[in-house]
């Protein structure tokens, strides 16, 4: 299992609706796509413009290749984009040491 986070930030007073845009965009569009596990949404609280989004995939590629380089990516960014302040950093991450 790979860990997609991205590293979201929005323009300022956007909370509201930028939370139920990316709820629509996680039911309607990612949770279609292949080796989509699970996604969760955290919110900063020092800086409530800025947004964790967390998404396991099945295999790195799932993402990289399939998501990214097939027809949801642009459906995806279309609901949630208008929103960025500045383009989302993302990086992928593999458990190594669990507890519980």
């Amino acid at each position: 299992m790979i860990l997609e986070i991205a590293d979201i930030r929005i323009a300022p007073g956007q909370q509201a609706a930028f939370e139920a845009a990316i709820a629509h965009g996680l039911k309607t569009v990612i949770s279609q796509a292949q080796g989509f596990i699970s996604a969760r949404v955290q919110q900063g609280i020092e800086s409530p413009e800025r947004y964790l989004l967390q998404i396991e995939w099945a295999t790195l590629e799932d993402h990289t290749v399939h998501f990214r380089g097939g027809p949801l990516f642009p459906a995806w960014r279309a609901i949630v984009g208008p929103f960025f302040a500045q383009p989302p950093q993302v990086e992928h991450f593999e458990a190594r040491v669990a507890l519980g």
